[in-house]
């Protein structure tokens, strides 16, 4: 991967270019997303070499096989379950794409053909497992919030309300309810560089597994003066050094793989919500905040 190249989505069919590593980036425009009447929601980007993959809402998905210089738009069946969410390109031609709804499909023909991951949507496995002492499970509005993948193509997803947590691992036929691990509403989930399930709440917690994998539902609270305000994202500049963001403009670091964090005050004059960590390698790291807001790591923190 080419580290200095690098695309931003956003909405109103919104894509930036970087050639620099972040410290410019320039509006691209895809004609095939110019479509009368829509207002695209680019969601997801993910490339295999110069193979690249945009995913958004109302239903598209845009292909490029020379680095992101153009692109192409590939019809997507109106029966497919929920609004694409996050897709992975996995290697020349093999893309994973799921849904808000919990649909996984997978392609290795450049999306000619798509097989189903899941035998069943999330909506019936609750209608299933509801008696099974899911609390909340019977409040579900059909999507989930957030929702992430680890390197071993294992996901954890957020239901809408926060009310509780799915998983899903390759093999599986259908999602895995689980209770939330803390008594406030859950935020958002995502998996360390060991390979532990971290989850934020909307209060301000922080939780990490016991252990690697999906299997553990023993979470244990970290130290984290969040002062009340929700914790958005979690990302990890690598096995120790990891940061974490939320309202107000609320930057916190940990030096010790997430077990321990402070707060990074390199934010404090930034007005806004910073609502997404991404780390590419342990030099180049952005953070999303709303209305336009994006920080780039200099490695130099308060």
């Amino acid at each position: 991967r080419n580290p200095t190249k690098g695309f931003l989505l956003g909405t109103r069919q919104t894509l930036l270019e970087t050639n620099d590593g972040g410290k410019t980036w320039a509006p691209r425009s895809i004609d095939a997303a110019r479509d009368e009447g829509f207002n695209y929601r680019f969601n997801s980007i993910s490339f295999a070499g110069k193979e690249g993959w945009i995913v958004g809402k109302p239903a598209i998905l845009l292909h490029t096989s020379d680095g992101g210089a153009n692109w192409e738009r590939i019809p997507l069946s109106s029966k497919l379950p929920g609004k694409g969410v996050v897709l992975d390109s996995l290697a020349p031609g093999q893309a994973e794409m799921i849904t808000d709804q919990g649909a996984i499909y997978v392609t290795d023909n450049t999306a000619y053909t798509w097989t189903a991951a899941v035998q069943e949507t999330v909506d019936a496995t609750l209608n299933r497992t509801v008696s099974s002492g899911i609390s909340g499970a019977s409040y579900y509005e059909g999507s989930f919030s957030n929702l992430a993948r680890s390197s071993s193509g294992d996901y954890v997803a957020v239901s809408s309300r926060g009310n509780f947590y799915m998983t899903w691992s390759p093999g599986q036929t259908y999602w895995m309810p689980h209770n939330r691990p803390a008594p406030r509403r859950l935020q958002n989930m995502g998996f360390t560089p060991a390979g532990e399930v971290w989850v934020t709440t909307r209060g301000g917690d922080v939780l990490v597994s016991e252990d690697a994998g999906l299997a553990s539902e023993k979470f244990k609270d970290v130290t984290i003066n969040s002062r009340g305000f929700g914790i958005l994202d979690v990302g990890f500049r690598d096995d120790k050094v990891a940061f974490a963001c939320g309202g107000s403009g609320s930057l916190y670091r940990s030096e010790d793989g997430g077990k321990n964090w402070k707060r990074d005050r390199s934010t404090d004059d930034v007005a806004g919500n910073l609502y997404a960590i991404k780390f590419f390698n342990p030099q180049l790291g952005f953070v999303l905040g709303n209305d336009g807001i994006l920080l780039r790591y200099t490695g130099v923190s308060a």
